[in-house]
């Protein structure tokens, strides 16, 4: 019975954060335009 009752408890925080984090939204903002580079750039041909 403690397990079911922590299990509630843990669920209900998740969801609240869950909540929280959502209704908060993204943030307001611009991407930039440059590609980020994931590779070394090798020599100029």
């Amino acid at each position: 019975m403690r397990a079911l009752v922590a299990a509630a408890i843990g669920l209900a925080a998740a969801l609240a954060l869950v909540f929280t984090v959502s209704s908060v939204g993204s943030p307001t903002g611009e991407t930039s335009p440059e590609p980020l580079l994931t590779t070394v750039p090798g020599p100029k041909r």
